[in-house]
């Protein structure tokens, strides 16, 4: 029994037929030997674009040499009305400096320090969910946008401005397509980006939201009276070099990355392992047995979900929640003995890197145990990218794999999930990796 996969485009399409799927759907639209490719280019008559697949190249892009292939802003232009100047779209000078200020917030004991919240945010969940045939995903997202507000700002999601920023979050990815046409349309740097009129005003509403949140624990910080989460650790912290903090605006563009990332993607993971494991009860069960270890709500307590963190690994890896990263050449390039000018786009694909035929056993089918084999060991260090790698990797991607195996636990341990007949979720790439009308399980307290 394999998971659900997109069934991948087969034969020669026109550049305007592959932008419309592209836009509709990038996981489809992509050819089937993509799969199994080391290396694919396709042209545009504005840019050249190349998938790079084998694991040597990847590692030359991310880890050795990412200053010569800096985060291109064609895609990431897209982004831009919620995101602003964030981490996650910045190169050089400015990014190394935010990630200095950034990164000590997820340093060291953080983890220890966020746990509780997280916790609390697992009890809501459990509390939260009915049982039935429930809509998975809409469920984990409010729990993961629940632990984000708990680490980051010491709020609920009750809380009346956190719940506003979640529903409008939600307005957000509805109108926001995958792709800007500014990916395909060679427009000078200084004339501004095409969006929708929706995607416009509902990134200003949700960053009009997190100026409120920001201002409101800037006021704390200044009173004295501010917890010790994260917003306070990254809003006190000065740049090592310089000396400066964040600025309530730098601060409103990382808040939107932190929400985007380590809400939307922890919730694509969770809902698409909570589907494996409707499909393979038995995991389930391990799943539960395993969980009971969790008493009292300890951070030690982790070290006992080894079969969680395998099955959340696996989710990661058959849905990988951002299933392409897009670089550029800043300097003429040659990638197997293929010559790349200056300015293309190099496509990191963790979607088909993660399932490429000629290096997984096994690619397509649902297998935790594969982590504890020599090839599932060697995949993992040279085929498994869902957090991206080096010195950009995401800040975390350590958070995430504390966060998502305990939810997965702990909604295992109070509850059964089981597939729903004739609702088999089909995979497509917006925001995230999502289910096109849904995943729809059948749940029931054990």
């Amino acid at each position: 029994m394999i998971p659900p996969k997109p069934k991948p485009r087969t034969g020669n399409v026109s550049l305007r037929r592959y932008v419309r799927l592209f836009r509709e759907d990038i996981l489809s639209a992509q050819p089937a030997k993509l799969y199994r490719a080391w290396m694919a280019e396709f042209k545009t008559p504005f840019f050249r674009s190349f998938l790079v697949n084998q694991p040597e190249l990847v590692k030359t892009v991310l880890q050795e040499r990412p200053a010569d292939f800096p985060k291109s802003t064609r895609v990431s232009e897209g982004l831009r009305p919620l995101l602003g100047n964030s981490v996650f779209l910045t190169n050089g000078k400015e990014w190394e400096r935010q990630r200095r200020i950034i990164d000590p917030a997820f340093e060291g004991g953080r983890l220890r320090d966020t746990y509780p919240a997280m916790w609390a945010s697992a009890d809501a969940m459990v509390d939260r969910m009915v049982e039935g045939d429930r809509e998975i995903e809409e469920a984990a997202s409010f729990a993961a946008a629940d632990v984000i507000f708990r680490t980051l700002f010491s709020i609920p999601i009750e809380d009346s401005l956190a719940a506003e920023v979640f529903e409008e979050f939600r307005a957000y990815q509805r109108t926001q397509p995958v792709v800007n046409l500014a990916a395909f349309i060679p427009l000078p740097r200084w004339i501004p980006r095409p969006h929708r009129r929706r995607t416009i005003s509902s990134a200003a509403r949700i960053r009009g939201l997190i100026r409120q949140l920001c201002e409101r624990r800037m006021a704390e910080i200044d009173a004295g009276s501010a917890p010790d989460d994260l917003a306070t650790k990254i809003m006190t912290t000065p740049d090592p070099q310089t000396g400066k903090t964040f600025s309530t605006d730098e601060m409103i563009d990382q808040v939107a990355i932190f929400f985007l990332a380590g809400h939307e993607t922890s919730a694509s993971t969770l809902s698409w392992a909570l589907y494996l494991l409707a499909m393979f009860p038995e995991w389930q069960d391990k799943i539960a047995h395993e969980a009971k270890a969790l008493q009292t709500g300890a951070f030690s307590e982790m070290s006992k979900l080894r079969i969680a963190r395998d099955v959340f690994r696996e989710a990661l890896r058959l849905y990988p929640p951002v299933p392409m990263m897009v670089r550029e050449t800043s300097c003429p390039e040659t990638l197997r003995e293929r010559n790349v000018p200056k300015g293309s786009q190099i496509v990191l694909s963790p979607w088909h890197l993660h399932r490429h035929e000629r290096l997984w056993d096994n690619p397509d089918g649902f297998d935790p145990g594969r982590w504890g084999t020599e090839n599932g060991k060697q995949c993992m260090r040279d085929a498994f990218i869902p957090f991206s790698s080096g010195p950009r990797v995401c800040t975390g991607a350590g958070f995430a794999m504390v966060e998502g195996p305990l939810l997965l636990a702990r909604m295992v341990q109070a509850f059964e999930v089981s597939c729903v007949p004739d609702r088999v979720p089909q995979p497509v790439a917006h925001l995230t990796v999502r289910a096109k009308d849904g995943i729809w399980l059948n749940v029931r307290r054990r």
